[in-house]
């Protein structure tokens, strides 16, 4: 017998594998490929106060070991997220995590007001559908966003202080691996009241079409993400893991069951997984399967013996 499950402030995890925001939508598409309730978790595709468009032009570019995004944050908007996807997220056996964004400090708060009360109703009617909220405080791929509140300390502390005052639910931070000191920002989030610390985020990044002599991206930059950088998103786990006492959620490149116990040794409670997705329709289920072939081989019973051993 093997133990996978993982807690995060009460939350349950079966496994430790989140699916990352932005890159599995909010489950609905893949479950028709498997069962998504085999994961440890859902984040759900980014979502901001009022519904957005996206950028307009190139979205997604194929790089050597991983690709570049600029969708900008297209999507809903909570209270059509609300209606519409909640109701499907109520059926699933699997942690679900909200991923919220804004431009601006009273989007976000009215955005985590909503999600509470509607949490608290569904709650109450014995329906829930929303286990943690993870507050996206950085985002490269948008000209807002999120962007401004996650280099500065200080107007990151001020957007996790009043989200915390807004909502009861369990809080991850999603930080930007443009922290001017990432530990420090963990830290502080840390002091602020959240739960857990979401990292990374795509590092910004560019591609030139030589024949056009421009930028691929109207906004010039893009958000690279995939096995290109892991090193980077694992090294920067471990600090943050050395620095903080709450739970570490790890992600950057993720494509194997090595890649998992890599995250977990420097000090991750969960993992999630993206760019992966789109190499492997079916990434959920191979990475849980290969994850408890890999735990059986190696006579690991318990995440717990090799968690932060690095």
């Amino acid at each position: 017998m093997i133990n996978m499950t993982a807690n995060i402030a009460g939350v349950h995890f079966k496994n430790p594998i989140i699916m990352a925001s932005g890159t599995f939508g909010f489950g609905r598409e893949y479950s028709k490929l498997y069962d998504v309730s085999l994961l440890g978790g859902i984040s759900g595709k980014g979502l901001t106060l009022n519904p957005k468009a996206g950028n307009p032009g190139v979205r997604v570019y194929e790089t050597a070991s991983g690709m570049l995004n600029s969708v900008g944050l297209e999507n809903p908007g909570v209270e059509a997220f609300i209606v519409k996807e909640l109701p499907y997220w109520e059926t699933l056996d699997t942690a679900r995590l909200v991923n919220l964004g804004g431009n601006t400090l009273p989007d976000y708060v009215l955005g985590a007001e909503l999600i509470q009360r509607d949490a608290d109703a569904r709650s109450a009617a014995g329906k829930p559908a929303v286990d943690m909220i993870e507050l996206n405080i950085s985002c490269p791929n948008v000209k807002e966003g999120g962007i401004a509140f996650g280099v500065k300390t200080p107007a990151a502390q001020e957007v996790v202080r009043a989200v915390r005052a807004a909502t009861k639910l369990p809080l991850a931070v999603k930080l930007s691996p443009n922290a001017e000191d990432i530990a420090e920002m963990a830290e502080m989030c840390q002091e602020e009241g959240a739960d857990a610390i979401s990292l990374i985020n795509t590092i910004s990044g560019m591609k030139i079409d030589v024949r056009r002599r421009r930028s691929v991206f109207n906004n010039l930059y893009a958000g690279l993400s995939g096995p290109a950088i892991k090193p980077v998103a694992l090294r920067m786990v471990h600090q943050v893991a050395k620095r903080v006492s709450i739970p570490v959620i790890g992600m950057g490149g993720i494509t194997s069951a090595t890649d998992i116990i890599e995250f977990i040794m420097a000090g991750a409670t969960v993992i999630q997984v993206g760019t992966y997705n789109f190499m492997n329709l079916r990434a959920g289920s191979t990475l849980v399967e290969e994850l408890q072939e890999f735990m059986i081989e190696e006579n690991i019973s318990s995440l717990e013996e090799i968690r932060g051993i690095i």
